[in-house]
């Protein structure tokens, strides 16, 4: 990733120096033996450890007791604290999988949670998250979308799980011109919109490409395509296309922000996006936010968490702005 590799590594939550898993288990273990239970002594653990250092917790666990690690600390802890417990004992694409399933079964669907995991990771994430998802809940990603959604926004979902877009960093100016006069030639040049244009150039040009193909877009009809999206489309399809066109960092900041408005599901979202994002772009996630809401995303956290939830949520979160 171009990206990375020019700014170096954007994450908070790096390895910890000379992490022993054996050791590691035995202060679990302590922190939930005899009366109550040690948070805190959690809390640094899990905090200060990366994610390929978490995993293999469950494993030296079971050998040095014979026990479940991740039973043992659901039957302890409550609430959102052990909700975000439990997603830092995944790996990436076993925690993605999971809130993807469960964005799908019930009633009801979380389509923020599909367009938000689909829009922003790289074709190898995607790949690895279809794998793990048809060895755990028995179908494929592509089925559990097809029963669940409908119409462009079904289509705009698939053509994201295909893992499959162009990730050259090497930009055609000329084809992103025909590609700005496409899009143009399918929404605000058309009477009614032809969305699978837009969904067969959003999904599968690189990221690097599209930006050029926006400016081009705005030179040409005078509107940036966020807007003209606006008005050609509605509802879950215009939320979905709305990501795909938005910088990662942007969208996801976006996203966080939401989490502070209103009730519901988010602190599921607060908690994906943090214990997803603590490893790959989290400075670049805080950065944006203090550059639009004035105040850091730790503030924020703070004012909007509590007790032993909010503590893990700023250790991921890696510091104030």
């Amino acid at each position: 990733n171009l990206f990375k590799s020019q700014r170096g590594f954007r994450g908070t939550i790096k390895d910890f120096p000379g992490a022993d898993p054996l050791r590691d288990a035995e202060v679990l273990r302590k922190a939930m033996k005899g009366f109550g239970t040690d948070e805190q002594a959690i809390i640094d653990l899990l905090g200060s450890r990366s994610n390929r250092q978490r995993v293999p917790l469950l494993r030296s666990y079971k050998t040095a007791y014979g026990k479940d690690l991740v039973k043992d600390l659901h039957s302890e802890l409550s609430g959102d604290f052990r909700k975000l417990v439990m997603a830092t004992l995944k790996t990436p694409a076993e925690f993605d999988a999971y809130e993807l399933n469960n964005a799908i079964k019930g009633a009801g669907t979380d389509e923020a949670c599909l367009i938000e995991i689909l829009s922003s990771r790289s074709n190898a994430e995607i790949k690895e998250i279809n794998r793990i998802y048809k060895q755990d809940y028995k179908k494929t990603l592509e089925s559990a979308i097809s029963g669940d959604t409908s119409g462009h926004f079904r289509r705009l979902l698939i053509s994201l799980a295909q893992g499959n877009r162009d990730e050259r960093e090497a930009v055609d100016i000329s084809l992103a011109k025909q590609d700005a006069q496409a899009l143009y030639a399918a929404g605000e040049n058309k009477l009614g919109t032809d969305e699978s244009k837009f969904n067969a150039i959003l999904c599968a040009r690189s990221k690097p490409h599209l930006r050029t193909v926006f400016l081009e877009y705005q030179k040409m009809c005078g509107r940036d395509i966020e807007k003209s999206i606006g008005r050609e489309m509605s509802g879950d399809l215009e939320s979905g296309m709305l990501a795909v066109v938005k910088h990662n960092i942007e969208y996801l900041c976006q996203r966080v922000c939401a989490c502070a408005q209103g009730a519901g599901t988010k602190d599921t979202t607060l908690i994906r996006i943090m214990v997803t994002r603590s490893e790959v772009d989290m400075l670049d996630i805080r950065q944006e936010y203090v550059k639009n809401y004035g105040k850091s995303l730790y503030t924020h956290i703070s004012g909007d968490t509590s007790g032993d939830y909010k503590k893990l949520l700023l250790k991921l979160c890696g510091g104030s702005d």
